[in-house]
């Protein structure tokens, strides 16, 4: 059974603006990590941006700092990843992921033990 289900993604020119939403099905995401997770062909899967549900605190990766936007709504169990100033380098298979506890080593993959379907991002140049 999914319990994470990401969706939002699309084809967007360089410079533009997408929303990926994360809804959990699973259970109330009380005190977990969640956030997001990308993967380029040929490359490893690497951390994007996550946030302690029970606290609010967000975690970025420096690629996307200043340009991406981690947040939530608790009564919805969604996490959202505002995406603006979209580079060619953002395209990618985007995971939605959820550990237990906080964001320490956030950007650890083994830690995390839900993960969604994913949803490609594509920026053309």
């Amino acid at each position: 059974q999914v319990e994470l289900v990401e969706s939002g993604g699309g084809s967007v020119q360089a410079g533009g603006s997408l929303r990926l939403s994360c809804v959990d099905s699973g259970y109330t995401s009380i005190n977990s990590c969640m956030g997001w997770f990308r993967q380029a062909p040929g490359k490893e899967r690497e951390g994007v941006a996550v946030i302690y549900t029970s606290g609010g605190s967000t975690f970025y990766a420096d690629s996307v700092k200043g340009r991406f936007t981690i947040s939530q709504d608790s009564a919805k169990n969604t996490v959202y990843l505002q995406m603006n100033s979209l580079k060619p380098e953002d395209s990618a298979m985007y995971y939605c992921a959820r550990k237990p506890g906080t964001c320490s080593f956030w950007n650890f993959r083994t830690r995390y033990n839900s993960w969604g379907q994913g949803t490609q991002v594509t920026v053309s140049s």
